[in-house]
């Protein structure tokens, strides 16, 4: 008879939404004003166009346009574009590009929020567009008719050859996952940190018909962090295409790109490395979403993540809640890096002082989100 495992050993629960625990609190989800189809690219402000696009490259990705103006990257799929940079004077990441059904979606986002009409000339993969900006000053685009481009050859998977105890597929036979970059297959998701939670998770939800598929809650059952995946009805969405996590600043923390399996992912990190560029955290599997991961930094520290073997989900599919823990951010790999957590130094300090003193943040939440970002895996 097996022994149970001891507490510390075991995932954290996750509660439907009709079968939530006394005190937590749902996450409130207003009327959508459209719903997005997939999250077409990312928009970043870049001072080295050329160091980003050696890694980028280096990373998997295809050179669509590099100029001195901006630089234009694509994965192996049909999008005509996965990343946007524009020369400018710092890193930092400018917003996010989402495509809705059609042009009669867009007049609504015009009609009913304001959305500003975006010329042919500022939208780079064609078609058209509104620009919105959200509380936080992140640009949000929707995007309809952008034209599919020939994909890219890809491998075949090598996980259908995989010998188990009880079954073995692969005889007479080997594998010899190629040394290569790990072709990004497709833009996944992009993580946001707000001071604004709340407030934040119900604009993007309306803007764009977002589904919390789990949310995160702290030990008084306020939500501090979701993650969102499209409404595409009866087919089936990836687990997360937008993370939203409550904290002390306004913040990209980082971007994912799908990739073929976990030998791309291994080999990739093999030709990164060799690259000498820097590695962050992985390989691991995450909890939430069930993706394996591997993360990485570009030449100004910001962070991108490959992925496979992700989770996807109905628009049926009910929320879930699970409770902040920073130990539930992974279910095995390496312990996860300082980076991800709050940084005790004296930036940090003038934040949370700021914050304090303009109302935006209590003592009370403030200690919520330090107890749950600061409790380890009692073995490590």
């Amino acid at each position: 008879m097996k022994q149970a495992l001891p507490e510390a050993l075991q995932s954290p629960p996750a509660y439907p939404e009709n079968a939530l625990p006394p005190g937590v609190q749902p996450l409130a989800r207003p009327t959508p004003l459209v719903k997005a189809q997939s999250l077409a690219f990312l928009m970043f402000e870049k001072a080295d166009l050329a160091a980003t696009q050696a890694f980028l490259t280096d990373f998997g990705m295809l050179p669509v346009e590099n100029s001195d103006r901006q630089l234009i990257m694509r994965g192996h799929g049909t999008a005509p574009l996965i990343y946007f940079a524009r020369q400018g004077t710092r890193s930092r990441y400018l917003g996010a590009a989402f495509t809705v059904a059609s042009e009669a979606q867009l007049c609504i986002l015009e009609a009913e929020a304001g959305a500003r009409r975006l010329d042919a000339n500022e939208l780079p993969g064609g078609g058209s567009g509104v620009e919105l900006v959200d509380p936080a000053g992140n640009l949000l685009w929707l995007v309809t008719n952008q034209a599919a481009v020939p994909a890219q050859p890809l491998r075949a998977p090598l996980h259908p050859h995989t010998n188990c105890h009880h079954e073995t597929r692969r005889i007479n036979a080997t594998v010899r996952p190629p040394l290569e970059p790990a072709a990004v297959t497709k833009l996944g998701h992009v993580v946001l940190q707000t001071i604004d939670f709340a407030g934040m998770a119900a604009w993007y939800m309306r803007h764009l018909g977002l589904i919390p598929t789990d949310v995160q809650f702290l030990a008084d059952g306020a939500p501090n962090l979701a993650f969102f995946r499209l409404d595409l009805g009866a087919a089936p969405a990836d687990h997360h295409s937008f993370v939203l996590a409550g904290g002390i600043e306004e913040k990209y923390e980082h971007s994912a790109y799908e990739v073929v399996d976990l030998d791309a992912l291994g080999q990739g990190q093999n030709v990164l490395r060799a690259r000498g560029h820097r590695h962050m955290w992985g390989i691991g599997r995450h909890i939430l979403g069930s993706q394996l991961f591997d993360y990485w930094y570009d030449p100004d520290g910001m962070e991108f993540e490959h992925y496979t073997d992700g989770d996807v989900f109905t628009a049926s599919h009910p929320t879930h809640y699970v409770p902040l823990q920073l130990s539930g951010i992974w279910a095995w790999g390496d312990d996860v890096p300082a980076s991800m957590g709050v940084k005790r130094d004296l930036g940090t300090i003038f934040k949370v002082l700021r914050l304090l003193w303009q109302g935006r943040l209590t003592v009370s939440r403030l200690k919520l989100l330090g107890s749950a970002m600061s409790t380890p895996r009692p073995w490590l």
